[in-house]
């Protein structure tokens, strides 16, 4: 039986608005990677969560690697959507340098299955473009971090001069990466955000 038909004979079925399949085959993406191994999240599984043909999730994204791609660009919007209120506020360099790393440690404790993909472990097997793209999303956070506290610097705020602020930075990107390694590699249990306030003052 075809989808179409199987829809006509299930009349108390909604079909999904316009985005609205798109989104729910992302969401599903990332339940499956917080609930298991990674290279259990095929098509046909993922068909079976959402009780959908596999050509309908085609009809949203050309390839899987589309669908991880969709992933990233929602991490991206949210991840830079929350840099740019933190760059707003009135919060000193450090604050602001702070604010930003603590973010990043949030937004992998409330989506466990998307810091897999951050840290590579989901898209170990697929196209080579998806780790470039992560790549280049931490690069693009890590300049975020180094240009709040070079403002810093310049306008004179510092009272005391111990790393520079591409040190820093860098450092504090080390710091985010281990600690989703460590949060993904434990299953979820320890958490990022652990001791991570005493740490991040000692920092900036």
């Amino acid at each position: 039986m075809t989808e179409a038909a199987q829809e006509a004979s299930e009349p108390t079925r909604k079909r999904p608005k316009p985005g609205e399949r798109r989104l729910q085959i992302l969401q599903a993406i990332a339940s499956m990677l917080e609930e298991g191994e990674a290279e259990r999240v095929t098509t046909a599984a993922l068909a079976a969560k959402l009780q959908v043909s596999e050509a309908a999730l085609y009809r949203h994204f050309a390839s899987k690697a589309q669908m991880f791609e969709g992933l990233l660009e929602f991490i991206e919007q949210t991840v830079f959507g929350l840099i740019n209120q933190i760059e707003a506020s009135s919060d000193d360099g450090p604050r602001k340098a702070g604010a930003i790393v603590s973010m990043l440690l949030g937004f992998a404790e409330k989506n466990p299955g998307m810091t897999r993909v951050l840290v590579g472990e989901a898209i170990v097997f697929e196209h080579a473009r998806l780790q470039q793209r992560v790549n280049q999303l931490l690069d693009r956070v890590e300049a975020s971090l180094r240009q709040v506290l070079k403002l810093q610097e310049a306008a004179g705020q510092s009272t005391e001069v111990r790393l520079d602020p591409t040190t820093k930075a860098s450092l504090a990107m080390g710091f985010v990466m281990g600690r989703w390694l460590r949060f993904a590699k434990s299953g979820f249990k320890a958490k990022p955000s652990d001791q991570a306030t005493e740490i991040l003052a000692g920092l900036f």
